[in-house]
């Protein structure tokens, strides 16, 4: 049997990179897949026809997580096209980098409700079905800069810090209901984002790692496959590290 059999999954910010490959990792494993995307329609199509080579049903919605109207309606789509949710992974997340003294109001307030906001309302939304149903999990994807801190990145460190303590809480809070919260923290991920980084200096990021090489983002998938399954269902409250032993 497949790890996430007869669950319906909901994955933010499915388009590209970590977002995507946990989409269809999920899929992989049996589940069926709602995903938002912000991108073109094209790229959301294109994946719901890959979601569904798995024999699972999927479908694609053009939402905005961080506002907090379209993410109640997004929870009520989903589980009016889906019938239920079991698992939610708030994935959506961007970066604005800048040296504090040169960081605008703006840089700071769009990473902030993007990256923290969104999990605040999409969590808020989803737990009322998952509390009728007395269960569901919750995977927040934060980063290792979230515990250690990054220079030139206070607003992405500060807004995935804030992911970890609101998991904990929300592991608090709704346990005796059967809902678990955790956190998935990367470290350095391979994606889109880091083909921009010149070859010296990424060759220098991967000798500091101990695994000496960075991680993929199916390996991140990995993990939050393990969450949403059945396979944890004693783990709530936790920060799971995927990051090659950066952080130790």
């Amino acid at each position: 049997m497949k790890l996430l059999e007869n669950k319906t999954a909901l994955v933010t910010g499915a388009s590209r990179g970590i977002g995507r490959a946990i989409a269809i990792k999920f899929a992989q494993e049996g589940a069926d897949v709602a995903f938002t995307f912000l991108s073109s329609v094209e790229k959301g199509q294109a994946l719901v026809a890959e979601l569904e080579a798995f024999g699972v049903r999927a479908k694609g919605y053009r939402s905005d997580a961080s506002d907090f109207q379209a993410a109640d309606q997004l929870i009520t789509d989903v589980v009016a096209d889906f019938g239920k949710l079991d698992v939610l992974v708030n994935n959506a997340g961007v970066t604005r980098d800048a040296l504090l003294m040169r960081m605008s109001e703006e840089q700071w307030d769009t990473v902030m409700n993007i990256n923290l906001k969104s999990v605040f309302n999409l969590t808020k939304a989803a737990i009322k079905t998952m509390m009728r149903a007395k269960s569901g999990s919750i995977i927040n994807i934060t980063s290792v800069v979230g515990i250690m801190g990054n220079a030139g990145q206070a607003n992405y460190a500060a807004s995935k810090a804030g992911i970890i303590g609101f998991s904990k809480s929300v592991a608090l809070e709704l346990g005796s209901r059967n809902i678990r919260s955790n956190a998935v923290a990367p470290g350095f991920i391979e994606t889109e984002m880091t083909d921009a980084i010149e070859a010296k200096a990424l060759e220098e990021w991967k000798q500091s790692i101990p695994l000496k090489r960075g991680g993929k983002p199916e390996e991140v998938a990995d993990a939050c496959v393990f969450l949403g399954s059945d396979m944890s269902r004693y783990i709530t409250g936790q920060v799971l590290q995927v990051d090659g032993g950066m952080l130790t």
